[in-house]
């Protein structure tokens, strides 16, 4: 027996040695595994690109959750004989990057983006980037992900740059990218548009204001946006004001004087809500927006991209910020007598999620992707949209999951996309920050009108100046699957690796990302990304609370491995973790599966001592009767837990081999052997040595995928001589 069992294991000295054996070895590389004869040349092939982490900071909790189950589903499928690749790569997350630089620039220098320029902010922000990839990419290691680290992508790196480059100018004459005014998400703090995916919602309290506006009692929560509002909406068919008729005119006093106001009739009002009329103000609001767009009405801008009224709000009001103006406003309709009531009011408001600055609607010239516009495809392998047919890139994301081409685990999750789907409107795209794709726009200079579209900058460069704007983080990465396969190159990769099988990630980004990719290959390729979507939920802490600096209960995964192990951090994320479902993670949990590695290193102790000067006869057959029922037993177990891996159900699979392990073989077959070792007859104690090693080789390879580092080191000191990553799957 090799004297290493003799000792506790000890993961701090083994999993940084196992993970180099790995890395040098070469068969995270699909190619090699099949030049090295590990893999069969015909091999099917079985793909997983990986979320690209951003380049923010260091990797938490949650991203270990998605290293973990990724990395299992491609150990598995290694095991069985697939040609497995696991493409590693990161995120530039344009205005999440440059808002932690800008802060940290702010903080340390007193000084803003203007204050350095365009060139040394980029310089900065790529220096920033550059050092917390570095961190980032020991922590993916750190977590055993068998990745191929040879095809490393970044989203703003020169190839993804040419296939961004080369979608917009495809979209673009295809009419589906246009540039327009329209309303946006325009956050105050950062500067810039955000999606509507990237606003997250905060409870506040306020107050709810009605006021008298002639005849009617209107009702809001922004009396700042008042000064703009001269129509008065209502329903046709309200019978409380069938005497008003739709473009009526009247005068009605209001915060800065008389105003003319307008009836218009639409829809769109909810005659049960509040009083059943309301005034709009178009440039602030969305709902507002589009009723104003359907009657072709004035829009009026009232607040400044930072956050301050303009002159239309008259001499008193012009300059204040929102905050400042607000009871200012009230206090002025008081003293004419148009306020009715004042309530207390909770609502929630909407935020950016990067900077926490509270967003301002704003109709401003930016560039969309309309989703409802047709367009025809030339090739198609989407169900229910045939190549060369007229289709809408909304379609596109319909299609491909109500038709079952694409599967999201779990199933209920199908809802809430459809439901997005939608709603969904025209995809602002451009953002006001310098880090990212610059959008690929030239405007002739002195003639701002004249455009040039194209991959590469026009060769008479002085005469043109490039979009100031990049584009939004979620094209690029929208682009993900097949840029990291060497799209607009048609590769070998491509071809054999895409679609991909897999796309694993939280079910939080659900609509950020998954979505956007279905958009964009669907169009760019006529086909999926993926075959099916595993959602992952959001990794608590053990309260139940997410994760935060605020609350100080990071954990980070490299201090999870320094202590216990990363083999015991991937077995306490996952066990009991079903997909789509929140978990909780402590260090007493970890704690618990640290010991859970160590009995499978006394388990190998024991079954050694007990079987020295045997070797495994794969043709044995003398069993003893006990021994067939056990080997039975073994057998059922490997068929469950395999249909259980092809069917997505990662966290029964893992309590099944978990339990049998610790309760079943160690508890009572090992306890049962010492009786059989003592006393049994010649015939028993051979077959059951036979048994053991059999089934101690069989539990090594069932539970390698999970804690991948114990077992390669089990493996690798009971004499065996290839790697346990690239041994076959029991049968």
């Amino acid at each position: 027996m090799n004297e290493k069992f003799l000792k506790p294991y000890n993961p701090q000295d083994t999993e940084q040695k196992i993970y180099k054996l790995w890395e040098e070895s070469g068969f995270f590389n699909p190619d090699i595994c099949v030049e090295k004869g590990i893999t069969k040349a015909d091999a099917p092939a079985f793909t997983i690109v990986m979320p690209p982490p951003n380049v923010t900071g260091q990797l938490h909790m949650g991203h270990a959750m998605m290293l973990t189950v990724q990395d299992i589903m491609i150990r598995y499928k290694r095991m069985l004989g697939f040609k497995t690749l696991w493409l590693p790569g990161t995120d530039h997350a344009a205005i999440a990057t440059q808002s932690k630089v800008e802060k940290d620039i702010l903080k340390t220098e007193g000084k803003n983006r203007n204050d350095l320029g365009r060139e040394e902010m980029l310089r900065r922000i790529n220096e920033f980037a550059k050092e917390s990839h570095d961190t980032i990419a020991s922590q993916i290691r750190a977590m055993g992900a068998s990745c191929d680290w040879s095809r490393e992508a970044f989203t703003l790196d020169e190839k993804r740059s040419l296939s961004v480059n080369t979608v917009f100018k495809k979209m673009y004459e295809d009419g589906l990218i246009y540039r327009g005014h329209r309303i946006v998400n325009w956050d105050p703090k950062g500067q810039t548009t955000i999606a509507d995916d990237e606003i997250v919602y905060v409870e506040e309290k306020t107050k709810f204001y009605y006021f008298k506006y002639g005849p009617f009692t209107i009702g809001t929560s922004r009396p700042e946006t008042k000064f703009g509002d001269k129509y008065v909406v209502m329903h046709p068919n309200d019978a409380r004001y069938s005497a008003y008729k739709h473009g009526q005119k009247l005068t009605v006093e209001w915060i800065n004087g008389p105003i003319e106001a307008t009836i218009i009739k639409d829809d769109c009002i909810d005659m049960a809500f509040g009083t059943g009329v309301m005034t709009i103000t178009p440039w602030h609001s969305t709902v507002d927006f589009e009723i104003a767009e359907r009657h072709k009405l004035d829009r009026e801008q009232i607040i400044d991209k930072y956050g301050k009224l303009l002159p239309i709000a008259g001499e008193a009001f012009a300059g204040l910020k929102i905050k400042d103006a607000r009871d200012k406003i009230v206090a002025t309709l008081e003293a004419k007598g148009l306020v009715e009531k004042i309530e207390d009011y909770t609502h929630n408001i909407a935020t950016a999620e990067r900077t926490g600055g509270t967003i301002e609607p704003q109709i401003m010239n930016q560039w969309f992707i309309a989703v409802n516009k047709e367009f025809t495809l030339p090739y198609s392998n989407i169900s229910g949209i045939p190549s060369g047919s007229k289709t809408t890139l909304k379609e596109l994301m319909r299609k491909t999951v109500a038709e079952k081409q694409i599967k999201i685990i779990p199933e209920y999750f199908d809802k809430t996309y459809f439901h997005w789907i939608d709603n969904l409107r025209d995809w602002c795209i451009s953002r006001q920050i310098w880090y990212g794709h610059r959008i690929p726009v030239w405007y002739k200079k002195e003639q701002f009108a004249d455009k040039y579209v194209d991959i590469k900058a026009p060769t008479d460069g002085n005469n043109w100046v490039q979009d100031e704007d990049t584009l939004d983080t979620w094209f690029s990465s929208g682009l993900w699957t097949f840029s990291t396969l060497g799209w607009p190159e048609e590769t070998p990769d491509l071809k054999t690796f895409h679609p991909t099988d897999v796309l694993e990630t939280g079910y939080d980004i659900l609509f950020f990302w998954v979505a956007r990719m279905i958009l964009m290959t669907g169009y760019v390729l006529g086909e999926i990304p993926f075959k099916t979507v595993y959602l992952n939920g959001i990794v608590r802490d053990a309260k139940g609370q997410k994760f935060s600096k605020s609350l100080g209960n990071g954990i980070d995964p490299l201090d999870v491995a320094r202590e216990f192990g990363a083999d015991a951090g991937r077995m306490a994320l996952i066990y009991s973790t079903a997909p789509g479902t929140d978990s909780k993670i402590s260090n007493d949990k970890i704690k618990g599966y640290k010991h859970f590695a160590n009995k499978l290193w006394n388990i190998t102790r024991f079954v050694l001592t007990n079987t020295e000067g045997v070797t495994i006869d794969t043709s044995f057959s003398p069993w003893s009767e006990k021994d067939k029922t056990l080997i039975e037993e073994r057998d059922a177990l490997v068929k469950e837990v395999t249909k259980e891996f092809d069917e997505h159900m990662l966290h029964i699979s893992a309590e099944k081999i978990y339990q049998y392990v610790w309760t079943r073989f160690a508890d009572v077959i090992l306890e049962e052997s010492k009786k059989i070792f003592a006393e049994g007859n010649e015939n028993d104690i051979i077959s059951r040595k036979q048994f053991l090693l059999q089934t101690l080789e069989s539990n090594l390879k069932l539970m390698h995928p999970f804690m991948p580092f114990v077992t390669e080191e089990i493996w690798q000191n009971i004499g065996k001589t290839n790697l346990l990553m690239t041994e076959k799957w029991p049968s």
